[in-house]
């Protein structure tokens, strides 16, 4: 199985531009999940990390925290639940009075909302997809922004919502929603110096891929279409972008979607 590997320059004495930052990382399910080679990458960069997961997917999450070094605690967060956004905003005050970042990597439609059926697709499902896909960016933010009292940095996975992809449907109606999120929380945090951005990155082999029709057709044609290439199995550019807004380089930056996608957005299909 396809395994994310340290980054090639750990080691070799480069700079540690998340030191001493504390960041919140959602949507660790597998080892090749984005979010997991986000939480490799951070750990790298002197950050200090924990993790969310929920219900029976929990235990997912915590067999990929034990591949981790340090092993990071996982949190129990259903972000339809207002519960547990309660919830977690005591348990991080307590365990460490502030977050200084968040990774938003959440994300799910139910099958009727993908797959080609746009027009009979109930609008149950279309809620569901929008309130877990997009809706929750605000949420999570909304229970972190009170341990951000010395600014903060919440970013959040995307995919290109300008095109209607093959497929995608609701999701990618809920990946629109979600950038018009980004933007709404850029102008509502500045003046706490939070900042909010997106990363649209390129087709990743994932589990929750796995679950999108037609997704295989899609990964080959980008890595023949793309100027830099691309390599669906290797999510290390796309934590390298997530890793770099979540620190103060990033710090000027905010309400924007960075495209990490070899150029494929870029050129004519």
């Amino acid at each position: 199985m396809f395994e994310i590997a340290p980054h090639p320059e750990i080691g070799q004495g480069r700079p540690r531009p998340l030191e001493g930052k504390r960041l919140l990382i959602t949507g660790v399910i597998t080892r090749r999940s984005i979010a997991f080679a986000v939480a490799r990458r951070a750990q790298e960069d002197g950050a200090e990390i924990l993790l969310t997961g929920f219900g029976r997917g929990r235990r997912l999450t915590e067999r990929a925290a034990k591949r981790l070094d340090p092993v990071p605690a996982v949190l129990e967060l259903d972000v339809n639940r207002p519960a547990d956004l309660d919830l977690l905003t005591i348990d991080l005050d307590e365990r460490w009075g502030r977050v200084d970042g968040v990774l938003h990597a959440i994300a799910f439609a139910p099958a009727d909302a993908l797959g080609g059926g746009f027009l009979a697709t109930p609008a149950e499902s279309a809620e569901l997809a929008f309130r877990t896909s997009a809706y929750s960016l605000k949420a999570l933010a909304a229970a972190l922004v009170p341990l951000m009292s010395s600014g903060g940095s919440i970013v959040g996975l995307d995919f290109d919502a300008s095109t209607a992809w093959p497929a995608y449907d609701w999701m990618g109606v809920a990946k629109a929603g979600l950038e018009s999120v980004n933007r709404y929380l850029c102008r509502d945090l500045g003046a706490l110096d939070i900042r909010s951005n997106l990363v649209s990155a390129g087709p990743i082999e994932t589990a929750a891929a796995g679950g999108i029709p037609g997704f295989s057709e899609l990964a080959g044609s980008w890595a023949r279409r793309a100027p830099l290439g691309w390599d669906p199995r290797d999510p290390r550019p796309v934590a390298d972008a997530v890793c770099f807004l979540l620190s103060d380089a990033a710090r000027g930056i905010s309400g924007q979607v960075l495209r990490v996608d070899g150029g494929f957005s870029a050129v004519a299909i």
